[in-house]
């Protein structure tokens, strides 16, 4: 096994990780961090394509999913912060009251 099948098959166990955590954890926050660990799966395998190809496209598809990365992050710790201190909960599952107020 080559150097790069190992780094290929990292991404797909930490791509697969992120799935877990985000179809079996209640809390937000751990949701979120499984979908950043899917997002930087991404970024690896993006990154070891463009070894194998000459060119800089994955590279610069890589800087443009950190980019997305960084401002899903920001956005979705602004949303869960609001909603926390809303609800006083941060499971989604207990949040299902959308009134006015």
């Amino acid at each position: 096994m080559t150097e790069i099948d190992f780094l290929f098959y990292l991404g797909t166990l930490l791509f697969s990780c992120g799935l877990l955590i985000v179809f079996t954890k209640k809390n937000a926050l751990l949701i979120l961090m499984g979908i950043e660990l899917m997002l930087n799966a991404a970024n690896l395998n993006l990154v070891l394509f463009n070894k194998q190809q000459t060119g800089m496209e994955g590279q610069l598809f890589a800087l443009f999913v950190i980019l997305v990365a960084v401002c899903e992050a920001a956005v979705g710790i602004a949303i869960i912060l609001r909603v926390y201190h809303y609800y006083k909960s941060a499971v989604p599952d207990n949040i299902n009251n959308l009134k006015e107020q």
